[in-house]
């Protein structure tokens, strides 16, 4: 039997590759911009922002908001500090971190985890079980945390992840508010909760509003 190696991560990280872009997903942001212009001057997170395309493009979306990006490759965030050095007034911040444990109860009106909650691996591989590579566990305890860290209303974006918001606890205080066609979504494949593969899956719920105070929240 051939052994299977996932590619070598930092501890704590989930994307094992470090591709990005600018403007990845323009009918996402759309979505989101027209979901939130009422609601005044936004506070938004990119969490696994990479070197900054998603945070740069976020802020031709929002331009008064106050964006915030993590990454947990303290190169990354280098890179991302780098790129708005010349622009300090641009309500642009940058912290290394894997998870958002560090942020605040009900601060943000929309959390973006867009192709970070997924190992390239798990697909590249063929691999019929996520675990040990990542598991169920891990993304409920991220995904929990991002729950505390919206407001009431606010929405949290989903793009190429290997595990269902809908599978977790903290999803019934959430109502989906988007779902989309399979061309829009990624190439990750889905498992369930014991980390066992579901051939064929296509999750397409991307975009979830907070409705209710889960009992992690209180």
């Amino acid at each position: 039997m051939l052994a299977v190696h996932a590619r070598r991560r930092l501890p704590g990280q989930f994307q094992d590759r470090n591709h990005t872009g600018p403007d990845r997903y323009p009918w996402l942001f759309e979505f989101v911009r027209a979901h939130l212009a009422a609601g005044g001057a936004q506070r938004l997170l990119s969490f696994g922002c990479s070197t900054g395309d998603e945070v740069l493009t976020l802020r031709r979306y929002f331009p008064t908001a106050a964006i915030t990006g993590i990454d947990i490759d303290p190169r990354n965030i280098a890179v991302c500090r780098d790129r708005v050095r010349a622009d300090p007034a641009s309500h642009l911040e940058f912290a290394v971190a894997g998870t958002t444990e560090a942020e605040p109860a009900e601060s943000y009106d929309a959390i973006f985890c867009l192709g970070v909650l997924c190992l390239g691996d798990l697909t590249a591989l063929g691999l019929e079980r996520a675990d040990p590579f990542f598991t169920f566990a891990e993304f409920e305890r991220i995904v929990t945390d991002f729950a505390r860290c919206l407001k009431p209303g606010g929405l949290l974006l989903f793009h190429s992840t290997n595990f269902r918001f809908g599978d977790t606890a903290v999803a019934a205080g959430f109502e989906t508010v988007l779902e989309v066609d399979p061309p829009q979504l990624g190439s990750a494949v889905v498992f369930d909760r014991s980390n066992r593969l579901m051939p064929g899956e296509r999750y397409r719920a991307v975009a979830f509003r907070k409705v209710a105070v889960s009992p992690s929240d209180a």
